[in-house]
Parts: structure tokens; sequence; C-alpha cells
């Protein structure tokens, strides 16, 4: 039986830091400021839970809206809360900490749907079962809970990570995807090689969670920008982002049913270099289009691209009209260049009027 090999390089752990540079100062610091408001503001001995629930709240998840980190803090307090109250009714035992646990797991799923929420209550209400209880009263520790999550919400509205770069880098490693399919299909078709081909076809067909991430982060910068004040002024332009990214996302699945035909098409050891020069046409306007991520005025470039090479998709031009396996490629590449168009900023009744009639 082989062993499954461990993928480690140096290389990607020092970026991999590089990029969590900004979530371990936001993080570090939202610990401090959780630990300083409930030990000298409040008193508190030992604000442990100040400073894991705003720890845990905001994590190194790619998903960091609001949303997320309040209901990730909500989890931990009702975990933390409900557990002293259960404390104060069953005190210490092997039969009460079970009583806790099931009591808990079971309101945890009741009240939201969501794995990972119950399992966040029931880790915090073994927390507050197993410690020592503090001085102060029974809920202590609650508050401490309450203090962390509203500061983890105030660092991530206050001192966000720029989550619009984030969105950038993803949605450039999208593309970069996208034109290094293109390229390798155009090689293909150059020089008739079905094993490029067949590369390019596995290697788009990984490229959904490279789509999910774009997403993420993308949602992510909108959900912040509705609470940070140092992000408002990129409103405009990450609902900008919003329409490339759902045109991007269509034009991609469209690119894996064209390089499934491609790669079905070269089996009968035909060069097509009218397909490889619009490949190339298209990958121009999708360089274009990359760029508009940060300049916006190259999207205008892009469309004028797009638009140019939409209005060839006939086959009639390239003789094709009647041999419908030949034209098969070509009748595809028309609801690729469509969403493009959207990409681009452009009504999609707009992108289908340039469509040629065939």
């Amino acid at each position: 039986m082989r062993k499954p090999k461990l993928h480690w390089s140096f290389k990607d752990s020092i970026q991999r830091v590089i990029e969590s540079i900004a979530p371990i100062l936001q993080i570090t610091l939202a610990a401090l400021i959780g630990y300083s408001i409930s030990h000298y503001g409040l008193g508190h001995a030992i604000p442990l839970l100040a400073v894991t629930v705003s720890i845990t709240s905001l994590g190194f998840t790619r998903d960091a809206r609001p949303r997320r980190v309040v209901e990730t803090a909500a989890g931990m307090i009702f975990g933390i809360a409900l557990s002293e109250t259960l404390l104060t009714f069953f005190g210490h035992g092997l039969l009460q900490m079970a009583a806790v646990l099931l009591i808990c797991f079971t309101l945890a799923r009741f009240v939201n749907p969501s794995a990972a929420f119950a399992l966040t209550v029931g880790i915090q209400s073994m927390l507050v079962f197993l410690l020592p209880p503090p001085e102060g009263g029974v809920y202590v520790r609650s508050v401490d809970g309450i203090v962390g999550g509203l500061v983890a919400l105030a660092v991530t509205a206050l001192i966000p990570r720029n989550p619009r770069a984030m969105a950038i880098k993803d949605g450039d490693r999208l593309f970069d995807l996208f034109l290094a399919s293109l390229a390798s299909l155009r090689t293909a078709l150059l020089n008739v090689d079905v094993k490029v081909a067949d590369e390019t076809l596995t290697r788009i067909r990984r490229s959904q969670p490279l789509v999910e991430n774009w997403r993420l982060s993308l949602d992510s910068a909108i959900s912040i920008s509705r609470i940070s004040p140092f992000m408002r002024k990129h409103r405009e332009d990450l609902s900008d982002q919003v329409r490339l990214f759902r045109g991007m996302d269509l034009a991609m699945r469209n690119l894996r049913v064209v390089v499934r035909r491609v790669d079905f098409l070269l089996r009968d050891g035909q060069k097509r270099p009218y397909l490889a020069d619009l490949l190339e046409q298209i990958s121009v306007g999708v360089s274009l289009l990359a760029e508009g991520l940060e300049q916006p005025e190259k999207r205008i470039q892009a469309q004028e691209q797009f638009t140019d090479v939409i209005r060839q998709l006939d086959p009639k031009r390239f003789g094709i009209a009647d041999q419908l396996t030949e034209a098969s490629v070509l009748l595809l590449l028309r609801p690729m260049l469509v969403d493009l168009l959207c990409a681009s900023g452009m009504s999609e009744d707009d992108a289908r009027a340039e469509l040629p009639k065939i």
C-alpha cells in the first residue's frame, strides 16, 4: 500500500506567513485589548475567556465577515453562560459534566443549524465546567466572553485586514488559471496535442476552489465596508468587482465546456489555427480584464476587445457552417464571450445583441 506523500515547501510556508501578518497583528491586538478591559477595567484576575473569545471570533479564516465574527462570539458566550447557569444547579461531578454537555449540545442544535456553532458551545461549556470558579460571582466569565466578542467586532470594523486586497489577489489567481488554460488550449490546437488538452482539462476542473476563495474574500470585503469607516470609499469598486466576479465565474464554467469539446475534437488529428487565433484574441481581452481589478479603465478596453471577438463567432465566416462537429467549439465560445462582456460591465442584453446571427 502506497503511503500518501507529504507536500511541504519552504516557499509556500514563507508566503503563508506573509499573507497572515495582518491577521496575526489584528488578533494579537484584539487579545491585548480584551484582556486589558477585563483585567484592568473590570478587575477580573484571570480574564481567560475575554482573550479566547476575541482570538477565536477573529481567527485566520478567509471569511472575515462581521456576521461570522458575531456568530462565533455568540456561540462561545452562549456556551459560557449556559454552563455557568447549569453549574449553579447541578454542581461538579462526572454525571453533571455529561448532563451539561447533553443540554448544551441539544440547545445549540435547536438554536442554530451550524455544526460549528454547536461544537463552539460545547467546548466553551467544558472550559467553564472544568476550570476553577473565579472570584466575583457566577457570571464573571460570561462578562469576559461578552468583552471578547465586542472587542473582536470593533477590531473587525476599525482595524480591518485589507479585505479588498485579498479579494483582488484571489481574483488574480482565477485570472491566472483562465489565461494559462487559454494558452495551453491554443498550443493544443496549433500542435494537435491531445495530451496538452487533457492536462488543460484536468487543471481547469480544479478551478472551483479558486472561485470559492474569490467569492468568500469579496463577500467579506463588502460586509466589512458596510461597518468600517476606512472601507466605505471602496464600496463602489467592490460592487464593480462583484459584477466582474459573476461574469468570470460563468466564463470559467463555459471554458470548461470548451476545453472538453476541443479535447474531443483534436482526436481527428487536424490543426485549427483559426480557433487558436480566436483564443489569442480572447486572451488579450482577459489580460485587460485582469488589470481591471485595480484599474477600472482597463475594463472598457477589455470590452472593446471582446466585442471585436464576439462579432467573429459565425461559422459561415470560417466556412464551417455545414460542419456541426467543427462548428461546435465556435458555438460554445459564444456564451463564454457574453459572460466576459458582462464581466467587463456590459449588460447581458447588450452583449447578446453583439452576437452575429446564425
